[in-house]
């Protein structure tokens, strides 16, 4: 069995602020969505062109989870920003949520 790179650091990479959506389009289906061939091949297209990239037998999975708005900014004692995004309450008064910058 081939083994995976489970190392966080492996799945880190740069993702410019301006690529990151904030709010959805007013026309859902004008999304850019990237699209991979192989592992070396990946192109950009529209959510519109989804129909045609399916071929019978492919599976579609679809992701419908929701987070709620709330995004908290504040200060490292380093002074060093960090930005929490809440994502969903736990028992006791605990949220599970993301932390950016996360740990490397």
């Amino acid at each position: 069995m081939e083994q995976k790179n489970q190392l966080l650091s492996s799945y880190d990479y740069e993702l410019p602020q301006e690529l990151i959506a904030q709010t959805p389009l007013s026309k859902r289906d004008s999304s850019r969505m990237l699209v991979v061939d192989t592992p070396t091949n990946h192109t950009h297209r529209l959510f519109s062109d989804l129909p045609q990239l399916l071929e019978p037998g492919d599976l579609l999975v679809l992701n419908d989870t929701r987070v709620i708005p709330a995004r908290l900014y504040g200060y490292k004692s380093t002074g060093a920003p960090v930005e929490v995004l809440l994502l969903e309450e736990q028992p006791n008064n605990c949220w599970l949520a993301l932390v950016k910058p996360g740990r490397r």
